[in-house]
């Protein structure tokens, strides 16, 4: 499914004008500064976490992944993708519109030591990203633009120069990742894969967990889908009961594949759809009749994790690519001529 990306990743918080501030941290509209930076970083708390998860999940499986790209694991936010681009500027100290909204965990731009949340960015390479046209308010694309940029630079070159709102210079080195990103949704429950990303949103039940472990068992089912190309099947193969239900095993069972190769224990997939499901039953993951019961894939599940422990003790890797039984055919609905 193809979310809007109105509410994706480093978009608008809209806890304005907390009542009760002093003076000296509040604008000319009486909006609490102090309100606002706290509001922003509780999302951006809930942000790390993903990307953290989400960076190990596409870096530990990239010697796998059909489709690779070179990534620092940097996030940027640009203010004007916020309800009020002047609060949030006056609450994050920026003169312009861009600056870090995170640096995965263990990534080249969080190894470096430059990235710090909210430092403002003026410069990607030899290019002023505030130059680049923006609505008045909740403009998402700019902040795509941006991403995108980033990507394609570092597609063509070994590395990114990035300057800072002090003059400071970074060049940061890219590694190969899974082409997936990870996105927060602000105000919403889904998780969900659309091809090219991995939606999550910040009242998904998950990120209430403490157990880094069972939250990535998420993180993994939908990176699954796109890895295995599930979206691109059903729109050529239809929608039926009988395929999500082949696309919904091959995403559970390709979890511990994923977890493993990222650092996590392989059960810890089996662990996620067993508390998942005996809380939630028939919601997010197991919310219709196509899908099997929460039960029967923690079992498929648990079986498949064995597979992969055996494998990661003779192995010492989970090569999905090479040892992952497939339950469809991705060539499937291929024209000929697109197969040849």
């Amino acid at each position: 499914m193809r979310l809007p990306l109105a509410y994706a990743a480093g978009l608008a918080l809209t806890a304005l004008g907390a009542a009760s501030a002093s003076a000296a941290t509040k604008t000319t509209d009486g909006v609490d500064l102090a309100a606002e930076r706290a509001a922003i970083g509780q999302f951006q708390d809930l942000d790390q976490r993903l990307q953290d998860i989400g960076w190990r999940l596409v870096r530990g499986n990239a010697p796998f992944c059909e489709t690779v790209l070179p990534s620092i694991g940097l996030q940027l936010q640009d203010t004007a993708s916020y309800g009020r681009p002047d609060i949030a500027k006056a609450a994050l100290g920026l003169k312009g519109a861009f600056a870090v909204q995170t640096a995965a965990a263990q990534s080249p731009s969080a190894r470096s030591g430059a990235f710090p949340r909210n430092r403002e960015i003026v410069r990607l390479g030899e290019t002023d990203p505030n130059g680049w046209p923006a609505g008045e308010r909740m403009d998402w694309e700019r902040l795509t633009k941006a991403h995108d940029w980033i990507d394609q630079a570092l597609a063509r070159g070994a590395s990114l120069a990035f300057t800072f709102s002090n003059g400071a210079v970074e060049r940061v080195e890219p590694v190969p990742v899974c082409a997936t990103r990870f996105e927060l949704l602000s105000d919403s429950k889904t998780a969900v894969a659309d091809g090219s990303r991995v939606v999550i949103g910040t009242r998904f039940a998950a990120f209430g967990w403490d157990e880094d472990e069972e939250f990535a068992g998420v993180l993994a089912h939908e990176l699954a889908h796109n890895l295995l190309s599930h979206r691109v099947w059903l729109e050529r193969n239809k929608r039926t009961r009988r395929h999500i239900r082949l696309t919904e095993r091959e995403a559970d069972r390709l979890m511990p594949w994923l977890l493993a190769n990222a650092g996590y224990e392989p059960e810890a997939a089996a662990r996620f759809m067993e508390r998942w499901g005996r809380k939630h039953g028939r919601t997010i993951l197991t919310r219709s009749l196509a899908y099997e019961g929460w039960d029967e894939r923690a079992e498929r599940i648990a079986r498949e994790a064995a597979l992969v422990r055996t494998l990661m003790e003779r192995e010492g890797e989970a090569d999905w690519s090479v040892h992952f039984r497939r339950e469809i055919d991705p060539a499937k609905g291929l024209a000929v001529a697109a197969r040849e």
